[in-house]
């Protein structure tokens, strides 16, 4: 999801979706947890972390090396990648809070949150990596420089234009991808998202089955919607953006502070609970 760009947190801060969520998930944390919420990262701390400094930045300061690959598809069970980073933030950020560590539990709050973001988001639902290597012929190793990896290979003039105009010309894999996620940006940048606040229901749903399923369930969900799909066909209209405004955005919002809640719960910081 866009997080901004990676030169400077600017943009990010007013357009990002990935920021917009984090502002959101924190106020609504503070809802549940009104007497802990001191224990918690503050919002400046988590944003800290997103834009050139979150995952996004890795992939323009080290191209191909450690970079976080946060696709995901719902509906195969095997498909474990995310859930794995996912869980290694999760656990991270639980052990950070029970040691009081505010910094690094901020980095973990930050990266946790871009990770479950990104799973949720429809444009990361689409195999994106397997129809990369498609258009490179060489699969993904050979993306070991910026150059090299922002522009496609080809064995002549023709087939890198070809596979170039793949890539980012009208309706490419790139182009697509960025339209699509910078257009949520700027839809929920100026909208509450008022139904991203948890209900007990919520909460009684999240003791019940735990927050891997709470995120599993929210990425069927919106899978379900089709909205990557019904973009690519006929670009943004009316419906696909109210969509967005009225589901995506809120269910985001809500995974995230329940995924939240959920590690202040474990590393016993709210009163009452465990």
């Amino acid at each position: 999801m866009w997080s901004g760009t990676t030169l400077t947190n600017f943009s990010g801060s007013i357009f990002g979706a990935h920021q917009k969520v984090d502002r959101v998930s924190r106020r609504y944390l503070r809802v549940l947890a009104p007497k802990n919420i001191d224990k918690f990262p503050t919002i400046r701390d988590i944003l800290h972390f997103e834009g050139k400094n979150g995952p996004d930045g890795i992939k323009s300061k080290s191209p191909a090396k450690d970079e976080p690959w946060h696709f995901y598809d719902p509906f195969d069970p095997g498909d474990t990648k995310l859930l794995e980073i996912i869980k290694d933030h999760y656990e991270e950020l639980v052990w950070q809070l029970k040691k009081g560590s505010p910094e690094r539990a901020a980095f973990d709050a930050a990266w946790l949150a871009h990770a479950v973001v990104d799973g949720l988001t429809p444009a990361h639902h689409f195999p994106y990596e397997e129809k990369l290597t498609e258009i490179r012929g060489d699969g993904l190793h050979s993306r070991d420089s910026i150059k090299n990896k922002v522009i496609m290979p080809g064995d002549t003039v023709g087939e890198k234009l070809k596979s170039n105009w793949q890539m980012y010309g009208f309706g490419g894999l790139m182009s697509m991808h960025g339209f699509f996620e910078i257009g949520v940006g700027f839809i929920l940048a100026p909208i509450q998202m008022k139904t991203a606040k948890p209900t007990k229901k919520d909460l009684e749903e999240l003791a019940e089955i735990g927050y891997e399923e709470v995120f599993k369930r929210a990425a069927r969900e919106i899978a379900l919607l089709d909205m990557y799909d019904r973009f690519h066909e006929k670009g943004w209209s009316v419906k696909l953006s109210r969509d967005v405004r009225n589901h995506l955005g809120p269910i985001m919002a809500k995974t995230v502070c329940l995924v939240w809640y959920s590690a202040l719960r474990e590393a016993g910081l709210l009163r009452g609970k465990k």
